[in-house]
């Protein structure tokens, strides 16, 4: 049973001290244009705070895959512009390749209380993703080896040395508010959910949910499986599943599963019908017929790709009386509007129930998100392949180096 007490920005005392804060503002660019910028709004609580407690705050952050060296069509230059429009007041860019050179300490050097400087991408040196000592250390002389405020979720899973290396070198560390609501919201749900705790899992293939179908299936009350993974659980089944996507390596495991559940009183709820058409969509958007046919009645030649009218209803229903929901994964091709009904169902359901409700990112988030329901959901994490490690149950380096309160 792990307990989330971290120390947060709350117990910092931060007045005229520089602050290292690790932010997650890897975001979509087009032609150096931010195209979504969620993860910078996201981050505004936690630096906001900060500055108005007199702090002097350095901000880091990677952007895409470097690979170690400067491209300059990864720089942060356009996320400093756009911070500073939405903080109202100058984030100085230190445009500086090698990240912790001789610009990124002049601008350092040049800060007085409150003022923000946000240092080139992190993933710039090599050194970054190995975790390596001298980077780290770098990055911790910044901050005159004093306070580091860990509050990018989206990159906790990784031992970098900008989320985990950089703390050994400080004096004190903590973490932002959005790593702390990730901790409240999804760290909590999947210790210590109110009941009963309905999972709703979805996306493309069982390989990639392993370890979350089992770390859930010994947490919650109901699992309920959608989207492509369905199929491999509805072959375990014995079902025929025509062209639909199968795991064929993890039908058995798919059985242990369905039997898993049984011995322990787990409800597995899987597609009772299906949309099925002839392929996948090419382009993933363009116009498709389908048919909604039963799940044990899939025709040889058609591929499911969404579920049907009756457990768009089955779903639903099993949410109705949950107190706890958590969802990963979308129900069927959503990006499609003749395949997104049962994900749209799913995000309704949730939209419409008392629970708390708590979206597991990546694809889920991407779709609530799209189909207008972001504002009705209790939490939508930030973390993609954080998110599933923390639903598998993983400590995460980012947020196991931060002190404890």
């Amino acid at each position: 049973m792990t307990s989330y007490n971290k120390k947060t920005v709350d117990d910092l005392s931060v007045a005229g001290k520089k602050v290292l804060v690790r932010c997650d503002f890897n975001v979509p660019l087009k032609n150096g244009v931010i195209t979504d910028e969620n993860r910078i709004v996201a981050a505004l609580p936690t630096i906001k705070k900060l500055i108005g407690d007199g702090g002097r705050v350095i901000l880091c952050s990677h952007l895409g895959k470097p690979k170690g060296e400067p491209k300059p069509e990864l720089s942060l230059a356009p996320v400093a512009k756009r911070l500073s429009e939405l903080l109202g007041k100058e984030v100085v860019f230190a445009a500086d390749d090698c990240v912790t050179g001789e610009n990124a300490k002049a601008a350092v050097a040049a800060m007085k209380d409150g003022d923000v400087v946000l240092l080139q991408n992190t993933r710039y040196r090599k050194e970054e993703t190995k975790n390596g000592e001298e980077f780290s250390k770098e990055l911790a002389a910044l901050c005159d080896n004093g306070i580091f405020v860990n509050d990018a979720f989206g990159a906790a899973h990784r031992a970098h040395c900008s989320t985990v290396g950089v703390a050994s070198y400080v004096k004190e560390s903590a973490v932002g508010y959005l790593m702390g609501k990730e901790l409240k919201y999804l760290g909590n749900a999947v210790e210590n959910p109110v009941r009963p705790f309905v999972t709703i899992l979805g996306g493309a293939k069982v390989a990639d949910k392993l370890n979350v179908i089992e770390n859930l299936l010994n947490k919650a009350d109901t699992l309920i499986i959608g989207g492509g993974m369905a199929y491999t659980f509805l072959a375990a089944k014995g079902y025929a599943t025509g062209k639909s996507l199968l795991d064929a390596e993890k039908i058995d495991y798919c059985k242990q599963m369905l039997e898993k559940a049984e011995q322990k009183g787990v409800k597995i709820l899987l597609p009772v019908d299906c949309l099925v058409a002839d392929s996948f969509p090419d382009p993933i958007d363009a116009p498709i017929a389908v048919e909604n046919v039963d799940a044990d009645k899939i025709p040889a030649g058609k591929m499911g790709l969404d579920i049907g009218e009756k457990s768009r209803t089955l779903f639903a229903e099993a949410v109705k009386s949950a107190k706890t929901v958590v969802w990963n994964g979308p129900m069927g091709v959503f990006e499609n509007p003749a395949l997104a009904e049962g994900t749209i169902a799913v995000a309704k359901a949730l939209a419409e129930t008392d629970a708390v409700t708590i979206i597991g990112g990546g694809d889920s988030a991407a779709a609530v998100n799209t189909l207008g329901f972001g504002d009705k959901m209790t939490h939508i994490s930030t973390g993609g392949g954080a998110s599933l490690e923390f639903l598998e149950g993983k400590e995460l380096p980012g947020i196991a180096c931060v002190d404890d309160k």
